[in-house]
């Protein structure tokens, strides 16, 4: 169960969707927006806070059967801490999945036994041989606050002289004012673009044609671009957080503080000027890129559910 559905077109969508297709033929699954009173074995429900009235309500109707409970980058490191109704959540789910594998150190820690790390997963794609004309860098995020667009913003205006750094933004304008902006810095700027919405396959070629991916987000949960940057052999350079670290590992090097623009237009000059920094980072995400398989998220997400049912069926 999700609270966005397809027309959202969204982190948790692509997650219910794509937990379907890797939990059948092995089960038979339902996606919804909210329990409706059916007569499931399992309830796994996406963001505790959004969730919250189906995760009571099946708790209500059927106290014995397992209930799993996906944990949102906004769930993990905001809502948990102030809001009743996901806290409640918290309490009643039998596991807590988290989508990093620094997430489970953000719980409560009477709640940390129930954390299971599963890791997101995207096909595999070919790294693209890159042009050294220039080097373009591309960020993928809707418009809107937890994104932290402004922060790429600032530093491509620090980097308006150079003309061999290309600079894209794929993302709708969830907030028209950050559109505005965007559109604005477009017009005056020419190395920088703004592209707007895209469907998922032209944002995956965007991930895969670019020199490197740039994720600047204040909270996640588990960014699915930055998997699907690992998985293309396109290096990335992120914001200093655990929903990030959880995914790169906690020694990448390709990091900048939260809201730290000059940081990261540095990072950027740095990885246009010294040709040691890309293959760097290339070499340390490589080996990480196992972890995003498809058969890993799949083999760890049907262990969880089969042994969450095999319980609740012992007499």
């Amino acid at each position: 169960m999700t609270p966005a559905l397809a027309q959202a077109h969204n982190g948790n969508w692509q997650t219910a969707h794509r937990w379907a297709r890797l939990l059948r033929p092995a089960y038979r699954v339902r996606l919804a927006e909210r329990w409706d009173g059916g007569d499931e074995s399992l309830l796994i429900a996406l963001h505790a806070r959004r969730s919250a009235a189906s995760i009571a309500a099946w708790h209500a109707a059927h106290p014995a059967r397992p209930l799993v409970l996906v944990m949102t980058g906004t769930d993990l490191y905001r809502d948990i801490g102030s809001d009743a109704g996901a806290q409640r959540s918290l309490v009643l789910a039998d596991a807590l999945v988290v989508l990093n594998e620094l997430g489970p150190r953000q719980l409560p820690a009477a709640l940390q036994a129930k954390a299971h790390v599963v890791l997101q997963s995207c096909a595999a794609r070919a790294p693209r041989v890159h042009t050294h004309r220039h080097l373009r860098a591309v960020m993928v995020g809707h418009l809107r606050d937890e994104k932290d667009p402004r922060t790429y913003w600032r530093a491509a205006r620090r980097l308006a002289g150079r003309s061999d750094l290309r600079l894209d933004h794929i993302g709708a304008a969830l907030d028209p004012a950050l559109g505005a902006e965007a559109a604005a810095l477009a017009a005056g700027q020419s190395n920088f673009r703004w592209l707007g919405g895209m469907e998922h396959a032209a944002v995956r070629r965007h991930i895969q044609a670019a020199h490197v991916l740039v994720h600047a987000s204040l909270m996640e949960g588990g960014a699915h671009v930055v998997i699907e940057a690992i998985r293309s052999g396109t290096p990335v350079l992120a914001s200093r957080i655990d929903g990030n670290l959880g995914l790169l590992g906690e020694g990448y090097e390709g990091l900048f503080e939260p809201g730290d623009d000059e940081g990261l237009a540095a990072l950027l000059a740095r990885a246009r000027d010294d040709a040691d920094m890309l293959p760097r980072l290339t070499t340390l995400l490589s080996p990480r890129a196992a972890l995003f398989a498809p058969e890993a998220e799949q083999g760890t997400l049907r262990r969880l559910v089969g042994a969450l049912l095999a319980k609740t069926s012992q007499p």
